[in-house]
């Protein structure tokens, strides 16, 4: 019987895996993909049908898991953000080789604008690295249809499936009509055929010159997706327009279908290039709006030739950086710009801070009190709310680049000669991607400091549950830390005394040292509070 749901593009997603017989979701969060498996986590059906749905240690192995749930035979899907398909790379390209047994589908949320990234990266181009087929819905009604239909594909081509997402349709809300799936998770026999899952090169030679093959056959596939297809007239059109995801919101908003131009819609990869090829034919001039990077737009101005000017974000038309709006498509289709929202006057910006009582703040208040007696001192940070100390009031860090990087930054400053170097990461980035580089700093018995700055949970995206709770002591001493040198603090104002004598000590140490400042997250702390009264 259907029903319409109030959705986040997130949970269309959710729901439409549920829906097509999911029997394992594998994530770590990352904004804007976190809602996928939080949705999954609390749904009372999905508890009742055992549908994993726990968090991984991170997006690597959030790949792998899932790769071998399709191998057993079940559907699976994994959800990272943007930045995670680096991580999950390695896998993520080899699962193309190997291809599926049970339906596989990637979700990759993409954040332009960088709401809370690091960079703009845009993951269609992971796709098409891969050579596998991709979707890309427009609206939350497409998140719910197109997850479905991504298992099916998944299954009917035995290859994994990218669905990509963007900032502004995961983390907005649109009524859903949805249609409730099977009672139970879909199971196909598990894989027998070692010469498909084994990747010796013999085997993967073979796999490459298959995956190469069936690549116009995709294409063909996309050209009939229920998701690709053209509006308005184009025969004689002077300029005619290609549209993808949250772009083609845009368009329709515009009235560009009403007001003469035809648009050809994109919701489904390979491009469909005998399509685009006829659609460009028809006319003078192709305007391609798609959010992210010229993704599109690259590979229409190789496939329509020189007798079609192709505009875009490469000409000047549609901004090259951020995420698409009403107002920057409207102004590509020759509109007068309209400003919807005044512009705030006399507003002091705010930027983000730490939250008040944070153990994250005593951590830095204590380090800076260290420090200052050494003046070539560098402090090494991670992705975290704690990346928030580059802010005054503390200025307390020199880089961020990505998952893990403090660590083994720290090290090849050590290496370099510079002393002293600090390393600060989170709990959850430690297990995630830390680990490694700590073994690297032990078996060269490099002269740094890690702190990691343990608060009980994964606190930037909202509290989930942290991989290496209470055994970050025996982690390090496992990886080679001298035990004198694993040091535990409590981060209170009250104990400020004996954390800087620690800090000063440990840099003082000419070897690996661990200091891990420990006190739960105040934001859970309140939530738990609140939800025992």
């Amino acid at each position: 019987m259907t029903e319409t749901r109030l959705l986040l593009g997130d949970e269309a997603v959710a729901l439409g895996a549920l829906h097509a017989g999911l029997k394992g979701v594998y994530a770590y969060p990352g904004t804007p993909s976190t809602e996928i498996t939080e949705f999954i986590q609390k749904s009372e059906a999905a508890s009742a049908a055992g549908i994993h749905c726990t968090w991984s240690t991170n997006e690597k192995t959030a790949m792998e898991e899932a790769l071998g749930m399709s191998y057993a035979g079940c559907r699976s899907m994994v959800c990272m953000k943007h930045v995670g398909m680096n991580v999950a790379a390695d896998a993520f390209v080899n699962a193309a080789m190997t291809g599926v047994n049970g339906g596989l589908v990637i979700v990759a949320a993409d954040d332009p604008s960088m709401h809370s990234s690091q960079n703009e990266q845009d993951s269609r181009f992971y796709g098409k690295f891969a050579m596998i087929p991709m979707l890309e819905p427009s609206t939350q009604q497409e998140a719910y249809e197109m997850t479905g239909y991504a298992f099916d594909l998944s299954e009917k081509e035995k290859l994994p499936v990218l669905l990509r997402l963007t900032t502004r349709l995961a983390h907005s809300r649109a009524a859903v009509s949805v249609q409730p799936g099977p009672d139970s998770t879909v199971r196909l026999p598990a894989a027998k055929d070692p010469s498909s899952w084994v990747l010796l090169p013999g085997n993967a030679r073979k796999r490459n010159d298959y995956l190469t093959s069936v690549q116009t056959h995709l294409s063909d596939i996309a050209s009939f997706s229920p998701f690709t297809f053209i509006t308005g007239e184009k025969d004689g059109a002077d300029t005619g327009i290609i549209a993808s995801g949250t772009g083609w919101n845009y368009v329709m908003e515009n009235g560009a279908a009403e007001t003469g131009f035809p648009v050809l819609k994109i919701g489904q990869y390979p491009l469909p290039e005998q399509k685009i090829k006829e659609f460009a034919a028809s006319c003078d001039n192709v305007l391609v709006v798609e959010d992210g990077q010229p993704f599109i737009e690259e590979q229409v101005r190789a496939i329509a030739g020189s007798g079609t000017r192709v505009l875009g974000k490469l000409t000047g038309n549609l901004p090259r950086t951020g995420e698409l709006n009403p107002d920057s498509v409207g102004k590509a289709l020759g509109k007068e710009p309209v400003q919807f929202y005044a512009k705030p006057q006399n507003i002091v910006p705010r930027p983000p801070a730490l939250c008040q009582g944070c153990g994250h703040r005593d951590v830095y208040i204590a380090l800076n009190k260290v420090l200052a007696s050494y003046p070539d001192a560098r402090v090494f940070a991670d992705i975290g709310c704690y990346t928030l100390g580059a802010l005054p009031p503390f200025c307390a860090i020199d880089s961020c680049v990505d998952m893990g990087a403090s660590i083994t930054m720290a090290k090849g400053a050590a290496d370099a000669g510079l002393y002293p170097a600090v390393a600060v990461i989170g709990d959850s980035t430690f297990t995630h991607s830390g680990m490694t580089g700590l073994l690297d700093a032990v078996n060269d018995r490099s002269n740094i400091t890690v702190v990691i700055s343990d608060n009980l949970t994964t606190a930037m995206t909202g509290g989930q549950d942290s991989a290496g709770t209470n055994k970050f002591e025996a982690i390090c001493l496992a990886l080679g830390v001298e035990p004198a040198h694993v040091r535990v603090v409590v981060p209170l104002q009250k104990n400020m005394a004996e954390i800087t004598a620690v800090i000063r000590e440990e840099i003082d140490y000419n070897g690996v040292s661990v200091i891990i400042p420990r006190r739960e997250c105040m934001q859970t702390l309140s939530r738990k509070k609140n939800k025992t009264k």
